[in-house]
C-alpha cells in the first residue's frame, strides 16, 4: 500500500471523536502504556504507526479549519529627516564598524589588526558633528548596537534621529530608544520639533509624546523661556513617576540659573529620595539660592581658624557637627554614613561640599585658594576637609579652587596638601580648560610614568593635545626599552589608539619594529611591543581614513539615498 492510500485508508476510519489531547497523550506515555483509541488500529498497522498518521490528520484538519486573523493596521509612515546624507564612503565604513560588533576576545596577543569595536563611538560622534542622518538601511543594526552597548546610545540615538524613535516603537527590543534622552528631536537630530511658540503644539507633544520628545521639548522650550519651560514642567509634576521626575530633573543642569531655584526648592519636599538628593545638589550649584546659603552658615560653624591660644594660630580648627536635623535632612544631607565611615564626619563632609568656596575667603580671612589649602588642619581632619573642598570645586566647576588643590604635577598626592588620590585629582582637571588639562598630565606623566596615569588621561580632550600625546608616546617607549612586556600597559595603549591625534601615526612608524632583545629583558617582549605599536599604527590610520570619508561633502551630496523636492531638498526614502 502506498503512502497516500494509507492515509486514505486511515482518514476513512479515524473517527472525529478521537481529540488531540487524547493522541497527545498516547504519544508522551507511549503506545504500550496507552494504547490508541480501537478506531485509529487496522489490520496490519501497528499502534505506533497508526498514532502518528492520526496525529498528522489532526494537525491538518487544524490547520484547514483555522479561520484568519483580522489583518494589523499599517504603521504611520516614517517621519522625515532633513539632515544631510552621509557620504558613500562613510555609510561602508559605518557598515563595517556595525558589522563587527563582537568585543575582542580575552587573553593571548591581539594582533596587528585595529579593533573596530572601539572606532564606533568615535565614527558616530564624528558623524553627529557634522550634522548627518543615519543611512535608513542601518538603523536597525544601529539600534542592535545601542542596545547591546548603553555607551553608545547617546551619540547613536542622536544618529538615529526622529527615524529612529519611529522604528524603535516597532520592536520590543529596541524600547530603550523611547527612554532615552536622545533622538527625540532638535537640530542634530534632524527634527526640529513643533514651534516652541505654538502652545497648543506644545502642549499635545508633552502630554502625548515619548519620554525622549519630551525631555528634548523641554530643553527647547527652556532655551527660548527658562520660566514657561518651568511651568510645562510643573504642569505634569506630580502626575509623573518617581524615575521621570528624576531625569526631568537632571536635564535642568543645562541653562540652570536662579529662576530654577524655586521649582528645585519645592522639590526638596518630592516622596523620592533621589529627586531630592538631586535637587539639592543643583541648588548647591547656585551660590546663591537659600540652599546654598544655608549651607554656608552651617559649615562655617564647623571649620574657622584656631582662636583657642593653644596651638598655630594660623591653623584651622574643625569642629563636626553633632547632629543631622530634620532641615539638614531636606536639604539633601543624607543622615546615614556608609560603612566604615563615622556620622560626624560624613555630616561635615556633606556640608562643606555643598557651601559655596566664596565662604571660605571671609571665614578664613585667605584672598586665595592656594593660601587657604596651604593652611594646616588640627587634630587629623585635612583629609576630611581637602576632599570635601574637592568635591566642592568640581560641582561648582570652579578653576583657581581646582588648580590649588592638584597641586603640581611633579609633587605625589601622598606628600602634599589637597587633592589625595588619582580619582579625586582626574575628577579636579575636569574644570580646567583643555589645553591646561593636557599640560598638566603631561607633566605628571614625565615626572611619574603611566603606572598611575590612567584614570587622568580619561579625562583629557580628545584627540590629545600634542605635548600630552608625546608625553604618552615617550613613556611607552620607555617601557619597552626597560623590557618589561606591553601587558601591564594595556590600558593605556587602548587609551592611546583612541586618543591620540591620527597625525602622529608617521612619528611612530619607527616604534613598530622590532629591538634587540637584551640579557635583562623579558623573553619575546620585543615581539609582543612590535605587534601593540603596528596596532597602534593601523589604527591611526583607519580614524584617519574615517575621518577624510565623512568629510567627503562632495560626494554626499552628489549622492544622497533618496530622490530630491522640486526645491532641491533631499527626501528621506521609505522605510
Amino acid at each position: 500500500m502506498t503512502g497516500t492510500t494509507a492515509a486514505t485508508a486511515t482518514a476513512r476510519t479515524a473517527s472525529p471523536a478521537v481529540s488531540w489531547e487524547q493522541l497527545v497523550t498516547s504519544a508522551l506515555l507511549g503506545t504500550d502504556r496507552r494504547t490508541p483509541p480501537a478506531e485509529l488500529l487496522t489490520p496490519g498497522k501497528d499502534a505506533p504507526t497508526a498514532l502518528l498518521d492520526a496525529a498528522a490528520l489532526h494537525t491538518v484538519r487544524r490547520r484547514a479549519g483555522l479561520l484568519p486573523a483580522r489583518a494589523a493596521e499599517p504603521p504611520e509612515r516614517a517621519p522625515a529627516d532633513d539632515r544631510e546624507q552621509v557620504p558613500e564612503r562613510a555609510r561602508n565604513r559605518l557598515a563595517q564598524l556595525l558589522a563587527d560588533r563582537s568585543a575582542p576576545s580575552g587573553g593571548g596577543r591581539r594582533g596587528t589588526a585595529p579593533d573596530l569595536t572601539e572606532l564606533l563611538p568615535q565614527w558616530l560622534a564624528a558623524a553627529n558633528e557634522r550634522g548627518y542622518r543615519a543611512p535608513a538601511a542601518a538603523l536597525p543594526a544601529l539600534l542592535d548596537a545601542a542596545r547591546a552597548r548603553t555607551d553608545l546610545r547617546p551619540e547613536a540615538l542622536t544618529f538615529a534621529g526622529p527615524r529612529g524613535l519611529w522604528l524603535a516603537r516597532l520592536n520590543p527590543e529596541w524600547k530603550f530608544a523611547l527612554r532615552g534622552g536622545s533622538g527625540g528631536s532638535g537640530p542634530r537630530s534632524g527634527h526640529e520639533g513643533p514651534d516652541t511658540r505654538d502652545a497648543r503644539a506644545i502642549r499635545t507633544l508633552w502630554e502625548e509624546g515619548l519620554f525622549a520628545e519630551r525631555v528634548a521639548l523641554l530643553a527647547a522650550v527652556r532655551a527660548r523661556d527658562g520660566q514657561e519651560g518651568l511651568a510645562l514642567l510643573a504642569s505634569t509634576w506630580s502626575t509623573e513617576r518617581a524615575e521621570d521626575r528624576l531625569m526631568f530633573l537632571d536635564s535642568l543642569r543645562e541653562g540652570l540659573s536662579g529662576t530654577d531655584e524655586p521649582f528645585l526648592e519645592q522639590a526638596l519636599s518630592d516622596r523620592s529620595r533621589n529627586v531630592r538628593s538631586t535637587a539639592a545638589e543643583l541648588l548647591s550649584s547656585l551660590p546663591e539660592s537659600a540652599l546654598a546659603k544655608r549651607m554656608a552658615a552651617r559649615a562655617a560653624t564647623c571649620v574657622s581658624l584656631n582662636r583657642t591660644g593653644s596651638g598655630p594660630a594660623d591653623a584651622i580648627v574643625v569642629e563636626a557637627p553633632h547632629e543631622c536635623d530634620a532641615d539638614m535632612q531636606r536639604d539633601g544631607v543624607t543622615p546615614v554614613p556608609p560603612s566604615g565611615r563615622g556620622e560626624r564626619s560624613w555630616w561635615l563632609g556633606q556640608l562643606v561640599e555643598a557651601a559655596p568656596l566664596a565662604t571660605w575667603h571671609t571665614r578664613l580671612g585667605r584672598g586665595t585658594p592656594e593660601e587657604m589649602v596651604a593652611l594646616p588642619v588640627l587634630d587629623g581632619w585635612t583629609e576630611e576637609l581637602h576632599a570635601a573642598w574637592c568635591r566642592a570645586a568640581v560641582r561648582q566647576r570652579d578653576a583657581r579652587w581646582s588648580r590649588a588643590l592638584l597641586g603640581a604635577p611633579t609633587v605625589s598626592s601622598a606628600n602634599g596638601a589637597g587633592a589625595w588620590s588619582l580619582a579625586q585629582r582626574a575628577k579636579l582637571l575636569a574644570p580646567l580648560p583643555p589645553a591646561e588639562r593636557a599640560e598638566w598630565v603631561a607633566a605628571f606623566i614625565a615626572a611619574h610614568g603611566l603606572s598611575e596615569a590612567f584614570q587622568l588621561l580619561g579625562v583629557c580632550a580628545v584627540p590629545w593635545a600634542e605635548p600630552l600625546g608625546r608625553a604618552v608616546v615617550d613613556a611607552l617607549d620607555i617601557a619597552r626599552d626597560a623590557g618589561s612586556y606591553p601587558w601591564s600597559f594595556s590600558g593605556v595603549m587602548g587609551l592611546a589608539e583612541r586618543c591620540l591625534d591620527p597625525a602622529e601615526a608617521g612619528r611612530l612608524e619607527l616604534l613598530t619594529a622590532t629591538p634587540d632583545e637584551a640579557e635583562a629583558t623579558s623573553p619575546g617582549a620585543g615581539g609582543y611591543w612590535s605587534e601593540a605599536f603596528q596596532r597602534l599604527v593601523s589604527t591611526l590610520r583607519l580614524r584617519a581614513a574615517m575621518l577624510s570619508e565623512l568629510a567627503d561633502e562632495g560626494a554626499a551630496e552628489a549622492e544622497g539615498d533618496g530622490s530630491r523636492t522640486s526645491d532641491g531638498h533631499a527626501c528621506p526614502p521609505p522605510l
